[in-house]
């Protein structure tokens, strides 16, 4: 293991494995370790460049855990909703245009050019402070080939547009998503999405779960089961069936990509999309969470009622419920062979870890070896 890996860890995949053989995630729990012992003014920045991955999100949440757990500010406002808004959007694009063509390509090396020569012109990633109005037009000329509000709501009320729009759109993504579809468009049995966040009651459960499980962090579960989350889990669609395949996923991502760039609209797009809040759990004990790009973000602080420092400090991330060594993405490994190498890609386009994985074909072909 190279040192980056040591330091951000990696997912090891086995395909055909049963699970819990089938997928290993080694990502080191580094809050717990950092944290111990640190002024609370300390942390946020320090997680933020530690999970530099959607670091704005974890500065964002472990300053409302903090607050929750020290002066029992739970408030949100809706500047910081705002700023939710346009970092998650920055994220999609960043995931779309630079890792996309990477794994959904098939080898073929352009689509990165096109993509990344298109991400240069997004105000956006250009300028952190541009008017959502520019990203907005850049994304109906660049990406959608049409009037974002239209595709949104063709989206919402035509179950077979996402398949009409990559097939018949012209632009480097429609074409790219065309070439990708018969890698990414299979059955995939979902575990149950993760709306933990719905209330009081249940969030008071998952920080007594934290609190008291010192590896809950690692390997989590939700009522006894394993739990995804993502774009397509997020609360303002708790009715919403799941997504039936991989495909239906990275439509999902793309659809919020649209909903994070219109006006707000309640409930729908704007800076109302994304849930986010704080609880404060018992006198120095506080828990926040973040709609994040890949899911739902959780932090969980304990403060010594002496001295104020953090005691204890538990981050709960995406992949960690994603990635569960007998989750939905463990499970879709059980179908795969080693040699299925673009749709084991596909599927973790689509689930999106914030890690490096590897494929461990070696080892299984000495397991067959020896059987």
């Amino acid at each position: 293991m190279n040192g980056v890996d040591a330091l951000a860890g990696v997912l090891r995949l086995r395909p055909g494995q049963a699970c819990p053989h089938g997928l290993t995630n080694e990502r080191p729990d580094w809050a717990g370790r950092l944290a111990r012992g640190r002024l609370p003014a300390e942390l946020p920045g320090l997680l933020a460049s530690v999970y530099s991955l959607c670091g704005h999100a974890q500065r964002m949440c472990a300053q409302m855990a903090l607050r929750a757990a020290g002066a029992g500010d739970v408030g949100g406002d809706a500047a910081a909703a705002r700023s939710l808004q346009r970092e998650t959007l920055a994220e999609h694009l960043r995931r779309i245009g630079l890792d996309w063509p990477a794994a959904l390509a098939c080898g073929r090396s352009e689509a990165s050019d096109e993509a990344l020569l298109s991400l240069r012109s997004c105000p956006l990633l250009r300028r952190p402070d541009a008017g959502l109005a520019d990203t907005r037009q850049w994304l109906e000329r660049h990406l959608l080939g049409m009037s974002a509000t239209s595709w949104l709501e063709r989206w919402e009320h035509e179950p077979g547009w996402w398949s009409e729009w990559s097939a018949s759109t012209s632009g480097w993504l429609p074409r790219l998503l065309r070439e990708a579809r018969p890698l990414a468009d299979w059955p995939l049995a979902a575990a149950e999405p993760l709306h933990v966040h719905a209330g009081a009651a249940p969030l008071r459960q998952l920080a007594a779960s934290l609190r008291t499980d010192p590896g809950y962090t690692r390997q989590p579960r939700w009522l006894d089961d394993c739990a995804e989350t993502g774009c397509w889990t997020r609360l303002h669609e708790a009715g919403s069936s799941m997504p039936a395949t991989p495909w239906q996923r990275l439509g999902a991502r793309v659809a919020e990509l649209v909903r994070l760039a219109l006006p707000d609209a309640p409930g729908r797009a704007g800076g109302g999309w994304l849930a986010f809040g704080a609880l404060r759990v018992a006198d120095g004990e506080g828990l926040a969470w973040v709609e994040m790009a890949r899911g739902l973000l959780v932090h969980h602080a304990v403060l010594d009622a002496a001295s104020g420092r953090v005691a204890a400090y538990r981050v709960l991330a995406p992949t960690e419920w994603n990635f569960h060594a007998e989750g939905a993405v463990a499970h879709a490994l059980e179908g795969l062979r080693p040699a299925a190498s673009g749709r084991i890609a596909a599927l973790m386009a689509a689930y999106d870890p914030c890690v490096r994985f590897e494929v461990e074909t070696q080892l299984l072909e000495e397991e067959r070896a020896h059987a």
